[in-house]
């Protein structure tokens, strides 16, 4: 398995992996996907044998802050690293980067428990309409 930067090539890919695990309620078309992207400072794919298994995304200042958005592996390929390969990828080691994201999806408090994150009292949210 091979995790790197999304590419603009990987675009049909990523958002055919996103509607079909839950995010296509969030995701809009190809296009849309691309701009999501591209208004990210940090997107990654897991690749296995020529095939986008894993994609996630974040926004950060790469100094102070950083919003995990997105972490999705496709079903077949869970519980082989692939996740938390793709979040080390995003926030790497800097440990002055205060990461926060959204953990309302069954399994994410476990799993991003186990990559060193604990739940918040202090956080606020402004939902989308």
């Amino acid at each position: 398995m091979q995790v790197r930067s999304t590419t603009a090539s990987d675009l049909d890919a990523v958002h055919r992996l996103l509607s079909t695990h839950g995010w296509a309620h969030r995701l809009g078309t190809v296009e849309d996907l691309g701009r999501l992207i591209s208004a990210s400072q940090r997107a990654l794919v897991a690749v296995e044998d020529g095939e986008i298994v894993g994609f996630a995304r974040a926004i950060t200042d790469g100094i102070s802050n950083g919003y995990l958005s997105m972490v999705v592996v496709a079903q077949p390929f869970r519980r082989r690293g692939i996740g938390h390969a793709l979040v080390e990828g995003l926030v790497g080691s800097d440990p002055n980067i205060t990461w926060v994201l959204r953990a309302g999806r069954e399994g994410a408090a476990e799993f991003f428990a186990k990559l060193g994150f604990s739940a918040s009292t202090t956080a606020m949210e402004r939902p989308r309409r």
